[in-house]
């Protein structure tokens, strides 16, 4: 009887020290990433949003963006504003959860693209182009499909929008999405656990690419460590097989001009299932396919994100030359290979459904 009300108080006293622990990390996390934009209450919840009006003369339309799993509206920001600086509106947005945007009643993908319709009708943009990397893919389907009045144009960046084989994801995202424990996980050992594992995983997302310097820190990556931000986000991934699997004979209705980019050697995603997948469903898609390039072409190649949503926008720009451009300039990348091995899906699994 004694072992077990020491072992006992041996797991309370360590559950204490593991949520003082985070704790000490989320207020150190939100002390050196504060809101950069402005709030807005949407649909019931605060969104959290940077809004660049349209400059004189702007020869793009606004453009919208919708950032992935595990990040935030910098990821996108940094990258791509200062290219589009002066030609075109812009709206980058804390998908709801994330950053420092409220959760709300967002958690279906669909409920999270009518808040990010009605952010835009609070700022008066009445069209856009939709620019997605990742997980927005999903979010972006969606949006085309219940907003088509509101949508100019997609580009889609290594998207996540069809069924994959066995649908698995990460075994913490099951768990942080599971109720009680998910919330023990969270606000225990998802924030150190986390930390110790940033800089790996980033490379891997990356990878074959290099990881911009200070990319973790510039683009506020930690603020998804925080408990509530982190079983947002759980939540967001345990349900997009489902969505995809329901949503994606759908995709043929879309009808906005498409083009969707992604690299062949995306460590992240099974892009010969979703971005071909793309291709394959949005009528008159153009996909843009960059050799040796991994899930971030935003940051690797933001010129050709630009040139993609000039192209969708109507611009006369050849993509496939401009990506022809990009893989001579990162034909020798090699970071993190041996670490973070390619993703090989069955032949089978390529055949047209």
């Amino acid at each position: 009887m004694n072992l077990i009300c020491a072992a006992l108080l041996f797991l309370v006293a360590l559950f204490f020290a593991l949520a003082g622990v985070t704790r000490a990390g989320v207020w150190s996390i939100e002390r050196r990433n504060p809101p950069v934009g402005a709030f807005a209450e949407i649909r019931g919840t605060r969104i959290h949003h940077v809004h660049i009006p349209a400059p004189a003369g702007a020869d793009l339309p606004p453009v919208v963006f919708i950032h992935g799993a595990s990040a935030n509206l910098k990821d996108q920001m940094l990258p791509l504003k200062p290219l589009l600086e002066g030609r075109a509106e812009m709206l980058f947005l804390d998908r709801p959860g994330f950053g420092w945007s409220a959760r709300g009643d967002n958690e279906k993908l669909a409920a999270q693209a009518d808040t990010i319709a009605a952010l835009m009708d609070r700022l008066g943009i009445e069209k856009a182009v939709i620019a997605a990397h990742s997980f927005g893919g999903a979010i972006t389907t969606a949006f085309a499909r219940r907003h088509p009045e509101k949508t100019l144009g997609l580009v889609f960046v290594s998207p996540a929008t069809h069924p994959w084989p066995g649908g698995a994801t990460a075994w913490y995202y099951k768990l942080a999405a599971t109720p009680v424990i998910g919330w023990l996980f969270s606000e225990t050992l998802a924030y150190p656990a986390g930390m110790l594992r940033i800089g790996d995983a980033t490379a891997c997302v990356f990878s074959p690419n290099k990881v911009p310097e200070f990319y973790i820190g510039d683009a506020s990556i930690p603020l998804v460590l925080r408990p509530s931000a982190f079983r947002a986000n759980a939540r967001d991934v345990a349900q997009l097989y489902d969505y995809v699997r329901a949503a994606s004979p759908s995709y043929r209705e879309i009808k906005a001009p498409t083009v969707v980019i992604s690299g062949d050697r995306d460590k992240v995603v099974y892009a010969t299932i979703h971005s071909v997948g793309l291709e394959r469903d949005i009528p008159g898609a153009e996909l843009v396919w960059v050799r040796n390039l991994g899930h971030k072409p935003d940051w690797i190649a933001p010129d050709l994100v630009i040139g993609a949503i000039a192209k969708v926008a109507g611009a006369p720009i050849d993509l496939q030359a401009m990506a022809r451009t990009v893989e001579g300039r990162i034909a020798g990348d090699a970071y993190h290979d041996g670490k973070c091995p390619d993703i090989k899906v069955p032949d089978a699994e390529l055949a047209p459904t």
